[in-house]
């Protein structure tokens, strides 16, 4: 597949750090473009925000519908809920975005792989199989679609990873987020998890915490 196309938002000059930044499904690579004025990073912090259009592909649970898509669901159950082909093709992709920055002058170090829901199930898979030094994981309202990639992991185990979902999530349950949670930490890593009194979205506090990580990750 070519690579994928972007939505480019840096916050200052010659920035330094990169954060490739995966939206959910049926969105695009500006979904996430308004948050960064809102994330009020500090001047002498200039990072370079990456956001990607998904692939268009038809979706099952949508009746076939083609839309921006990082996998098919073919069910709304935990059992049917990846395509596993599918998040193994776009965690190929991102690899790709990653290649891109690099070639670009950024270190491998200092780049996140964010996303959120499908984006972010993409964003831990990504994490958990690249053979980069990454910086981070940022994982969103979100899942581990594919708890195989564990058992092989790669990633060093003392990456900065944030993981965050609402409480009353009516798309992903809060609870499939408290057990990938688990799962990573078990496996030795070290999530930050937090919890909102929010649904399948984004809210305030959260982007202050996202401003926090970030600003430790690069600080």
């Amino acid at each position: 597949m070519p690579q994928l196309e972007t939505v480019d938002v840096s916050t200052g000059a010659n920035p330094t750090g990169s954060i490739i930044w995966l939206h959910g499904l049926g969105a695009d690579g500006h979904d996430f473009e308004p948050i960064v004025p809102e994330l009020r990073l500090p001047a002498e912090t200039p990072l370079r925000f990456v956001f990607p259009h998904a692939p268009v592909r038809p979706v099952t649970v949508n009746g076939g519908m083609e839309m921006r898509a990082w996998y098919d669901i073919l069910s709304l159950d935990s059992e049917g809920r990846a395509d596993a082909a599918g998040i193994i093709e776009s965690t190929a992709l991102v690899e790709e975005l990653v290649d891109r920055e690099v070639a670009l002058g950024m270190p491998e170090e200092k780049i996140v792989v964010a996303g959120f829901s499908q984006g972010g199930a993409v964003a831990i898979n990504t994490m958990l199989t690249t053979g980069r030094e990454l910086a981070g994981l940022m994982a969103l309202s979100t899942y581990l679609a594919l708890p195989a990639s564990i058992e092989t992991s790669a990633s060093r185990k003392d990456l900065p990873v944030f993981m965050a979902h609402g409480s009353s999530d009516p798309v992903l349950p809060i609870q499939w987020g408290r057990d990938s949670a688990a799962a990573l930490a078990e496996s030795g890593y070290s999530p930050e998890w937090c919890e909102y009194p929010m649904a399948h979205a984004v809210c305030p506090q959260e982007i202050a915490d996202i401003r926090n990580w970030l600003l430790k990750v690069y600080g």
